[in-house]
């Protein structure tokens, strides 16, 4: 499924694949996040950060009648204040979307899958 802009000269369709890999970006560059994880635990491995090029599996778009629903899942840093990482999560990939794509985001949910400590 894609997500369609109405423009007076047509319509654009960006893929969810795309819109996904914005979010990853946007997300894993947060302090506090160690990487995505996948939204189906139990079926790709528990344990696993998602790549680049698996973000898809960690990002689930939705579009809605004011915009698009994102939720993002997330593995953050052991010792960072979940509430803030994730407020911020939320507010980069809103500007993200915006800047990029155009793109203007109803919601970001952020479920945080696991915590991870860093090493030094």
């Amino acid at each position: 499924m894609a997500v369609t802009i109405q423009t007076d000269k047509g319509a654009i369709e960006i893929a969810n694949e795309v819109i996904a890999t914005v979010v990853g970006g946007a997300t894993t560059d947060i302090y506090g996040i160690v990487g995505m994880a996948s939204r189906k635990q139990m079926k790709d491995n528990i344990n696993a950060l998602l790549r680049k090029e698996d973000y898809s599996k960690g990002v689930v778009i939705r579009q809605e009648e004011n915009g698009v629903t994102v939720e993002v899942y997330t593995i953050v840093s052991y010792g960072t204040k979940i509430s803030e990482v994730s407020r911020n999560v939320q507010e980069a990939v809103k500007y993200a979307l915006e800047q990029q794509l155009s793109i203007v985001a109803g919601s970001v949910n952020v479920f945080v899958q696991g915590v991870r400590v860093l090493p030094d």
